[in-house]
């Protein structure tokens, strides 16, 4: 199916894409919460609030659960094809479904979703800007309840090219290849100075540059920067104008927003390292830097 909506959908467009059987909208909202020093986070659904309040007609998608690999060693692997598969189907996703994810905590839980599916074969996918806060500050009307989705036959057509392996980034980092390996998390995390680090060692992969996710959207709205502002960004750290370019995070959820971004300026293909930090410092043969 060829998209039926721009990457990158407002309030007021999604309002009127709505009521057509063929969009589908996903409430990926996720809680993510640090316990202590060296342990990993709390990851889990905000159910709770789906069932309280979202777009109508709007169906959950559990990113935790469903759509990651309970046989994984980190809590947010990417599931093997065939549970994704399962898990798409199950919620009403098929070959003539047109996806427009949201959550209500920053965008990444929604541009996850996106790259999701996409690394699956499914390039019908959207992100409302601004996710729930900028649906009804834009005056559009929520309901509560959990509604049953609809089941779909969704066939996986999986894109290895999106997901960055361990070998590459390693390979990337020491400038063995042409790319570039970016790091989408918070300065102070960046530079191993965090109050808390849920990670094996503190740092950041050698080598790696900083373009924090938050500095991709509007801090007043939480929406995405205009296409002109997105391009300054990603072009200061590289994305648009390397060969290759990774980008990485804690847990692979943050590091799919700038990705997200450069294929709503570009169309550029930016692969994301799934297991993030999160496996890259539990690896204890891997280098990491400070400061």
């Amino acid at each position: 199916m060829s998209p039926i909506l721009p990457p990158l959908v407002s309030a007021d467009d999604l309002a009127a894409a709505a009521d057509r059987p063929d969009v589908l909208i996903v409430d990926a909202s996720t809680r993510l919460a640090t316990t202590a020093e060296g342990e990993p986070y709390q990851v889990t659904p905000d159910i709770e609030g789906f069932r309280t309040a979202h777009v109508p007609g709007a169906v959950f998608a559990d990113i935790p659960g469903a759509f990651s690999d309970p046989a994984g060693r980190f809590s947010l692997t990417v599931p093997t094809a065939e549970q994704f598969a399962a898990a798409a189907g199950a919620l009403g996703i098929g070959a003539g479904t047109h996806v427009v994810a949201y959550d209500t905590a920053g965008n990444a839980w929604a541009t996850r979703f996106w790259w999701l599916l996409r690394a699956f074969g499914h390039d019908a996918v959207s992100v409302l800007d601004g996710g729930l806060a900028a649906w009804t500050a834009a005056g559009h009307p929520t309901e509560s309840g959990e509604p049953a989705p609809a089941s779909a036959t969704f066939t996986p057509r999986p894109r290895p090219e999106l997901i960055a392996t361990t070998d590459e980034v390693r390979r990337l980092s020491t400038g063995d290849g042409p790319g570039v390996v970016v790091n989408a998390l918070d300065p102070a995390t960046y530079r191993g100075e965090q109050e808390i680090s849920p990670y094996s060692r503190r740092g950041r992969i050698p080598g790696s540059t900083n373009l924090p996710l938050f500095e991709l959207l509007d801090p007043a709205t939480g929406r995405f920067l205009d296409k002109d502002g997105l391009a300054a960004k990603l072009h200061q750290a590289g994305i648009l104008d390397a060969e290759r370019t990774v980008t990485y995070c804690g847990g692979g959820i943050a590091a799919t927003l700038p990705a997200f971004a450069a294929y709503v300026v570009s169309g550029a293909e930016v692969a994301v390292y799934d297991g993030s930090l999160s496996e890259w410092t539990a690896d204890a043969t891997l280098p990491v830097e400070t400061g």
